[in-house]
């Protein structure tokens, strides 16, 4: 039973779009590992911005000084 963990920050993927990543990462497990679709597990997880650092600054702070 394949597990495929996604994370994101969490700041605007509809619920539409998250399960669209859900199709797609179960279609290419099924596709390219011979994966069964009905025992594959998508997990997304969402993070806040500020628990997410890029270069060991946060995302948060990150974009505030891209605006």
């Amino acid at each position: 039973m394949p597990m495929i963990n996604v994370k994101i920050t969490k700041d605007g993927a509809t619920a539409e779009q998250k399960k669209q990543v859900m199709a797609e990462m179960t279609d290419v497990l099924a596709r390219v590992l011979g994966k069964n679709p009905a025992t594959t597990i998508v997990i997304i997880e969402e993070v806040e911005t500020e628990n997410w650092a890029i270069g060991g600054e946060p995302v948060s702070e990150l974009r505030q000084r891209a605006t």
